[in-house]
């Protein structure tokens, strides 16, 4: 592990690096200056690179205090001052909707246990290799899913976002769309969002590819653009290449534990893992058709065998020397999802030092992070920036 005093000097360069970044990238966003809008509503700059540094990313809306992927988790996002939000996983109706769900099962994100009517729709299936028992979407017309409503996916950790079960309906990707113009023009700044292309391999066989629909949503409602306000992302590199040719959006490859493989990876026969992937050479490969990386924290900053933070590996200097953004996932408050040198007290569902966490993950140079609680992450930012 790195000594305090090393750790000490490396934020301080970080910071110094980053204000800078935000001053002349961010049009002053993060300290609070006038940004400069042009015609179409982007700040001067354009695109996703003129975001603040480090964007914070509200995932899958503001996911610690709400319901994940309902329109009062979005909001709430950007209400907490979320610089974008992620809405959201992008998955497959029956009858070829793109719904916002975290997975295509829908047993745990849903009522739809209590409609004894869907009760027959219950199977299990093969998801990109594991038995998956309940509800999916794809049994589903849209129709029939507005008849659902959302619940919390982790009550067990959340139990007060319980309060919330059964108040929002699963919103469409295209009523995300309008609802991103509607927000847009009621807060008097640009909301950006980040879509998800889920399990894309497991829907193309079943013929319902999701990058033909995505880009038809965005090309109708002219976002398909290099500078559009849609920043897309997949944990199947073979789904951002199509995507790459199907519209002009930044795009971002996600990437999971070192020793796993891509789901389109293994059903194609590529031995590579992600360990591969974030090599220098892998990273070279991923710029060919991509802006961006999505890794895991623990990619940037391993842990050991007591859960708690090691040394950074050099994936953030690699990746921006291949030309890359890093907006790793997923910073929760709670105890028992952050690294044990910053857990507090027993109570696993109890908050820890979050800001403590942000502090570290934010000094080794990453550009943003997904965040459940993006207010947290709002403050640590501004620590981080100013301190």
């Amino acid at each position: 592990m790195a000594t305090q005093g090393s750790n000490e000097q490396g934020r301080g360069t970080a910071r110094r690096k980053l204000l800078g970044a935000a001053v002349l990238g961010a049009g002053g966003a993060v300290l609070g200056l006038p940004g400069v809008a042009s015609a179409d509503g982007q700040r001067t700059g354009g695109g996703y690179r003129s975001l603040p540094k480090p964007t914070v990313i509200g995932h899958r809306g503001a996911s610690g205090y709400r319901p994940e992927h309902t329109f009062g988790s979005y909001e709430l996002a950007l209400d907490l001052g979320a610089d974008v939000v992620e809405a959201g996983d992008l998955v497959p109706t029956k009858d070829g909707h793109l719904v916002c769900r975290h997975e295509p099962e829908i047993g745990g994100t849903t009522d739809v246990a209590a409609h004894p009517e869907f009760a027959g729709r219950k199977t299990t299936k093969t998801l990109d290799g594991v038995a998956t028992t309940g509800w999916f979407t794809e049994d589903f017309t849209l129709a029939e899913l507005k008849t659902l409503r959302a619940i919390e996916r982790i009550p067990a950790n959340r139990q007060r976002n319980t309060l919330y079960n059964g108040r929002w309906e699963i919103p469409t990707f295209e009523e995300v769309l309008q609802w991103q113009d509607e927000q847009t023009r009621k807060r008097g700044k640009q909301v950006w969002i980040y879509p998800e292309t889920k399990h894309p391999t497991y829907f193309r066989k079943l013929g319902l590819g999701l990058e033909e629909r995505l880009a038809k949503i965005l090309h109708k409602h002219g976002k398909d653009r290099k500078n559009s306000p849609v920043i897309i992302q997949s944990f199947e590199p073979s789904s951002i290449q199509r995507l790459d040719k199907l519209v002009g959006n930044p795009l971002v490859v996600l990437l999971s534990a070192a020793n796993t493989r891509p789901w389109d990876f293994v059903t194609a026969g590529d031995p590579r893992t992600v360990a591969d992937l974030v090599t220098p050479a892998g990273l070279q490969w991923i710029a060919s058709y991509a802006q961006g990386i999505g890794p895991t924290l623990d990619l940037v900053i391993p842990k050991d065998a007591n859960g708690a933070l090691t040394t950074p590996t050099t994936l953030v200097a690699d990746a921006h020397k291949a030309g890359l953004i890093l907006h790793p996932y997923t910073m929760r408050n709670e105890n028992t999802f952050l690294p044990a040198n910053f857990r507090t007290g027993t109570d696993p569902n109890a908050y820890g030092d979050a800001f403590g966490a942000f502090r570290t993950y934010f000094a080794t140079g990453i550009d943003g992070v997904f965040s459940d609680n993006a207010d947290t992450a709002l403050l640590a930012r501004e620590d981080f920036v100013n301190g």
